[in-house]
């Protein structure tokens, strides 16, 4: 029996996590490989080429949509953080925690609940689907993932910081600008390249929040996707796959800095 576990372990594990990992990251290898394909057709492989990297900057259609990914990814991030900063510093004179437990099921919820229920509140209204709602869409679904990073942080923050600031004269203004703010901030920048990852990478909510003018660039290569699979999308996909590799980099070199300076 010990030698079928010492088998198992040394053998079989291995390959079936390499298996996995194949799995996973194989269709990517792929999807870069042939984003560097001198042919039109993505089933065969003609030469080297970055000529579907230079038609990225002559399809107008995929740039504006890339433009209106930044503008909103940006603007949700912005306001994700300054509100979601605001209610978790709320709670140190208002009490009532359980308010901000509402925005942590936006972590396990599944999108598609989401995008409907907030599509649903627009056409109650009678709001037009444009930027507004692609940026209060993602602002709600940033608002899941800002207030349990930044709250973790906040609560272990030292009261004594902040009574020794107000015991000194400073208003609740200044100690918030120049004790807590600087406190939070690997935990403020952290959640905010999240939530711009989170936002450029997101489908359902800007699918359904999304008009035929304005559209994000997911929603673009699912519409260019199902006439045909062109290289060009190869090439741009490759490009986001390499900033959202990046911002997470950033984040998780931005979380261990944060956990030294908290065991500090």
């Amino acid at each position: 029996m010990v030698e079928n576990r010492r088998w198992f372990s040394k053998i079989l594990s291995p390959l079936f996590v390499s298996l996995v990992y194949l799995f996973l990251y194989l269709p990517m290898f792929v999807m870069i490989l042939f984003s560097f394909n001198n042919s039109s057709s993505s089933a065969n492989w003609v030469g080297f080429s970055f000529r579907w990297y230079v038609n990225l900057f002559y399809s107008a259609e995929m740039l504006d949509s890339l433009y209106v990914s930044l503008i909103v990814a940006l603007c949700s991030t912005v306001l994700s953080v300054i509100i979601g900063t605001f209610l978790v510093f709320a709670t140190r004179w208002w009490k009532s925690f359980f308010i901000l437990n509402y925005f942590y099921p936006n972590i396990v919820l599944p999108d598609i609940v989401l995008a409907v229920c907030i599509l649903s509140i627009f056409v109650f209204f009678r709001i037009p689907v444009g930027y507004g709602s692609l940026i209060a869409g993602h602002t709600l679904l940033g608002l899941g993932f800002v207030i349990p990073i930044v709250r973790a942080r906040f609560v272990e923050l030292d009261p004594v910081l902040t009574e020794a600031s107000l015991d000194l004269g400073a208003s609740y203004f200044q100690t918030f600008r120049k004790v807590i703010l600087p406190l939070l901030m690997p935990s403020l920048i952290a959640s905010s390249l999240l939530v711009f990852t989170i936002s450029l990478d997101d489908f359902l909510v800007a699918f359904f929040c999304s008009s035929p003018s304005v559209q994000t660039l997911s929603v673009y290569i699912y519409s260019a996707v199902k006439t045909g699979l062109d290289p060009t999308i190869n090439a741009i996909s490759t490009l986001l796959l390499v900033v959202s590799s990046i911002l997470v980099l950033i984040l998780t070199s931005l979380k261990a800095i944060d956990q030294v300076i908290s065991y500090e």
